[in-house]
């Protein structure tokens, strides 16, 4: 059975949703996604109709909070379009001919997501704990970034890594505070300014290089 066939079609473009999302990490654009996006399901207001215990019920349910949201879209997405196609196969094999597409992705999603939410325990445990939500984004400022992907420029950063004062690792977008500037990967800056998800830095010569010349 092809992946192309009609059938398929939702669990294709769940393949094809997963493939931008793996972009998306390469390129470091998923921590500015995942920073803007970020909520609290408990804080409703006092016109909130009372819904902040249920969210919070809802995404424990389903495992969200557990892992960064790209990682869990992700797999909710890869366990969507296997048991998708799967599912389509076995079907063909024993009735001789599959579900329709919208009754296929029903079906799927329905079984998708309490398998997904189950899983997420165990990827939770051995992902690494370096998100940037665990210290306050400004006490990254002053500290020295070294560029991982790409070429920091003018309106266009660059993902960088930051060692915050636990030891702890941290990925931040950022651009040159000079906008005459570029910053390519392996370069070292110090991160002197915020705006939004975007640090500012400049590069300079640390007095610790050349201790051991």
């Amino acid at each position: 059975m092809s992946l192309l066939e009609p059938h398929n079609l939702p669990f294709l473009i769940a393949f094809g949703a997963l493939a931008v999302i793996a972009v998306l990490q390469l390129t470091g654009v998923s921590e500015v996604i995942e920073g803007a996006g970020e909520f609290d399901v408990g804080d409703n207001g006092a016109d909130g109709l009372e819904m902040g215990g249920l969210g919070e019920a809802l995404t424990t349910l389903l495992g969200l909070g557990r892992v960064p949201l790209l990682i869990w879209l992700a797999a909710l997405l890869f366990v969507f379009a296997t048991i998708g196609v799967i599912g389509q196969s076995v079907l063909t094999s024993m009735l001789g001919a599959p579900l329709s597409a919208g009754w296929a992705a029903l079906l799927a999603g329905g079984a998708a997501l309490p398998l997904n939410s189950i899983a997420m325990r165990p990827l939770a445990a051995i992902l690494p704990r370096d998100e940037t939500t665990a210290i306050e984004l400004d006490d990254l400022v002053r500290r020295d970034a070294e560029i991982q992907i790409g070429t920091a420029r003018a309106g266009s950063p660059a993902r960088a890594k930051v060692i915050d004062v636990h030891g702890q690792a941290h990925f931040v977008m950022v651009e040159p505070h000079d906008q005459t500037l570029a910053f390519n990967a392996g370069d070292t800056v110090l991160l002197v300014r915020r705006e939004g998800q975007i640090f500012y830095g400049v590069q300079y010569e640390s007095p610790l290089l050349g201790l051991d010349s």
